[in-house]
């Protein structure tokens, strides 16, 4: 088992209460019983065993801050967090940041540029667009902050590094091309377009049903504003989307059929599944043993049987989805847009039909400009017009 990404939640608590969030408000509960922030010592437990994993695996992994909200360490804890992993990883580790921007000061990013980390923050799009879900405390717009916490970054002389871009949570009842071209005005080098959680006995807003295609609807208009941009920023989902297409490989779990070893690490120590499971049931993420960087080497954890069952979750076992001409591309979806209940995760994504209407855009663009995809779909992609957009 090879580990790609080692996401760290050094806090546990937010400090905005987003509507879609799967960590506060899709049912799961685990949070409450975790320390709001990570201590020291779970700290220098977790920097030993990132060091120990660093030297018994070759390929370099990624350690993110995350959360609930990482900032809310404050600049004196952050710092000790940042200079105990730095100590114990070197520069080929990335570490990195996802923040929703609205604590970022100069100080906290000078620390940031001390220790290397880059910092992508999330943002939905312009104020009416962000604020329909991404709200303070007391239903109050956080807008305002996240933009000024994004010009701190813009302002920093690293920016080019510090600044790596913007997380954004889809609404398909918005405008594609607006929201690409307000990202871009704030100067983002990258955007990285996420499906809403949901699944099957959840639907995710603005989705009529499981067939309907809201989501892919909106980001074919996006492709279009993205392909016909001469100076565009990265899309990470698009240019994964794109590459696939034409037989080469994503570079992130949810698309292709590569696999990604992703671990998470809660604020006390506890080592657990993808987080994002837990918007699928109460507990979804959690090990049936109960690790802890405090008490186990992660390669011993990473080597066992139940690592390797919630590894191979991100294979699809649908018959549907292997046996679609697709799946080269779509790789299935993530694990937790395919969980129904009573299957559980034995079901095509509920984003099945938006995938198949990008996908079949994106090889109608490919092929107005001539280029040549993946034998594997040509079959399907003759068979079955583009969806117009």
């Amino acid at each position: 088992m090879q580990i790609d990404t080692v996401l760290v939640k050094v806090a546990s608590r937010c400090n905005i209460n987003c509507t879609y969030c799967y960590v506060y408000n899709m049912g799961d509960d685990g949070w409450r019983d975790m320390p709001a922030l990570i201590s020291r010592e779970t700290v220098g437990a977790l920097a030993e065993a990132l060091g120990e994993l660093a030297r018994d695996q070759a390929k370099p992994f990624a350690t993110v801050l995350h959360g609930g909200e990482p900032l809310m360490l404050g600049a004196r804890r952050l710092e000790f967090v940042l200079r105990s992993l730095r100590a114990k990883l070197s520069s080929g580790h990335a570490l990195c940041m996802q923040t929703n921007g609205m604590l970022l000061t100069s100080e906290t990013a000078d620390i940031c540029a001390r220790y290397d980390v880059s910092i992508s923050v999330s943002l939905d799009g312009p104020r009416a667009v962000n604020d329909r879900f991404r709200l303070g405390k007391q239903g109050e717009s956080t807008h305002e902050k996240v933009v000024a916490g994004i010009e701190v970054l813009r302002r920093h002389p690293r920016a080019a590094f510090l600044y790596s871009g913007l997380l954004s949570v889809i609404d398909p009842t918005s405008d594609p091309r607006a929201t690409y071209d307000y990202f871009k005005g704030l100067g983002a080098p990258s955007i990285d377009f996420l499906y809403r959680d949901g699944n099957h006995s959840s639907l995710p807003f603005g989705k009529e049903s499981p067939d309907s295609d809201e989501y892919g609807q909106w980001l074919s208009r996006l492709l279009e504003a993205y392909l016909g941009d001469p100076a565009p920023p990265r899309v990470r989902f698009l240019d994964d989307m794109i590459k696939l297409c034409l037989g080469g490989f994503g570079i992130k779990e949810g698309l292709g059929q590569t696999d990604f070893g992703i671990a998470i690490v809660e604020t006390d120590g506890t080592i657990c599944k993808n987080d994002t499971l837990k918007s699928s049931f109460d507990g979804a993420d959690r090990f049936t043993e109960h690790w802890s960087v405090r008490t186990h080497a992660l390669s011993a954890v990473f080597a066992t049987q139940e690592f390797a069952r919630y590894h191979a979750l991100q294979r699809p076992t649908s018959s549907t989805c292997r046996s679609c001409a697709y799946l080269p591309v779509c790789g299935g979806g993530m694990p937790l847009h395919r969980w129904k209940a009573g299957t559980e995760f034995d079901n095509p994504s509920v984003y099945c039909s938006d995938q198949k209407t990008l996908i079949s855009n994106v090889i109608l663009r490919l092929r107005k400009e001539g280029l040549k995809i993946d034998p594997r779909l040509a079959e399907r992609a003759t068979s079955s017009p583009a969806v117009s957009v």
